[in-house]
């Protein structure tokens, strides 16, 4: 069983039996996934700012393990103080940009295609949600309905880890109680995916949720919509 803390596969092992194991369990991305990416509001709060392409993330990406998001992630800071921190980091890199629109922008659309997909998974696997998050933010009723699909919830702020940190796909396996190959993971950023896929997950990188999907369901063996 997979221990917390540590990888459950060393890498080759991992990635040669994820491909001989049956699939038990479904891990979903939140945003990105199931909701719609928060960078397309950072691309248009950008176009609209006059700021340079990308600049928001640019941000999150400098210093990515203890920067304001990467604290707030792991609830190291409150709101206020992310707030403070991502104004100063982006003044630093050219263009102060307040750190409270930046959480303005970060809710995103329900995918329904995307929440059926976890609702048929749902019948037939073990299913998680696995998400970089954030407290004092509020959830929607509609968004709760979501989440309780699930069997598992992990999340970076209760945790005190966040993606792509391996520890954080070890708690997921042990609260699923399964092997990291036994288990296909959607997240839209490769850089999740790779501790996933190199402790042996199928991994799935969400763009467009159809293809998505599709591939999902190549790899459960049944449809998903």
């Amino acid at each position: 069983m997979c221990r917390r803390g540590s990888l459950c596969h060393n890498t080759s092992l991992g990635a040669l039996a994820s491909s001989a194991v049956t699939v038990t369990a479904a891990l979903f991305d939140f945003g990105g996934v199931i909701l719609s990416s928060p960078f397309d509001a950072f691309a248009r709060y950008e176009l609209d700012h006059d700021l340079p392409v990308d600049f928001i993330r640019s941000v999150n990406a400098t210093s990515p393990d203890t920067n304001a998001w990467a604290r707030l992630e792991r609830n190291e800071v409150d709101l206020d103080g992310f707030a403070s921190a991502f104004e100063g980091e982006s003044d630093a890199l050219g263009h102060r940009v307040p750190g409270w629109d930046v959480l303005g922008l970060l809710a995103g659309d329900i995918r329904p295609e995307m929440v059926e997909a976890v609702r048929r998974c749902g019948a037939r696997l073990k299913t998680a949600l696995l998400t970089n998050n954030v407290t004092g933010m509020q959830v929607n009723p509609a968004m709760a309905e979501i989440i309780a699909l699930f069997d598992v919830v992990v999340e970076s702020s209760v945790v005190g880890v966040r993606k792509p940190d391996a520890e954080f796909y070890a708690i997921a396996c042990t609260r699923l109680d399964i092997e990291p190959n036994q288990a296909v993971f959607l997240d839209d950023l490769g850089v999740n995916l790779k501790p996933a896929r190199a402790m042996g997950m199928q991994t799935i990188k969400v763009g467009d949720p159809a293809i998505a999907i599709a591939e999902l369901e190549a790899i459960v063996g049944f449809a998903l919509g």
